[in-house]
């Protein structure tokens, strides 16, 4: 009766497995890295697919409404700084993490609280799962949707004025676009 070696246990091969395929997911992410316009092009075309499958099926609301939920969350995640100014201020933490808000300060770079990739990666993964969900009766709760989509809009209304009014009280841009940009050439 001699004992099963550790490598050749079942336990050790789902292990080694599961390592391998979580290496290759890993590569493959990281392939897809620098094709920031494909990646939301692929995020929207499983969005337009999973919006299609709820609007025929005629059900699975609430996985929908959860749906926009965790993406407005994560939306908001995007657009606010690391280092909220508001709780700086608040806290007394000025540890120099803080964003400039006088001229004569030194320039720091907008660094996000979840950075584009995550964000992507995140709402693509949301999607699929939310996508998987509506092939399965458990989470088809009927609900009206209409207030469903009333509650969401206006969530959306007001969490949005509130993150546009805290962006002006301090002073941060977290898009790209509108910005100066200086070439070498010129000198500025």
């Amino acid at each position: 009766m001699d004992a099963p070696e550790p490598d050749s246990t079942p336990f050790a091969a789902v292990s080694a497995q599961t390592s391998r395929l979580g290496r290759l997911y890993q590569s493959y992410l990281d392939k897809s890295t620098p094709y920031t316009a494909y990646r939301w092009i692929g995020t929207a075309v499983l969005l337009a697919m999973f919006f299609l499958r709820i609007v025929l099926a005629q059900g699975w609301y609430i996985v929908c409404y959860s749906l926009g939920i965790y993406l407005l969350n994560l939306f908001l995640a995007f657009l606010q700084p690391k280092i909220d100014p508001s709780l700086t201020q608040d806290e007394g933490l000025e540890d120099g993490e803080s964003l400039p808000t006088k001229k004569d300060e030194e320039f720091r770079p907008f660094i996000r609280r979840l950075p584009e990739f995550k964000f992507w990666h995140s709402a693509t993964r949301a999607i699929a799962i939310s996508f998987v969900c509506t092939w399965f009766g458990i989470f088809n709760v009927p609900v009206f949707w209409p207030v469903l989509v009333v509650y969401f809009c206006i969530l959306f209304g007001l969490t949005m004025r509130r993150q546009i009014q805290h962006m002006i009280k301090y002073r941060y841009v977290p898009f790209s676009f509108g910005k100066a940009r200086y070439n070498s050439r010129s000198g500025h």
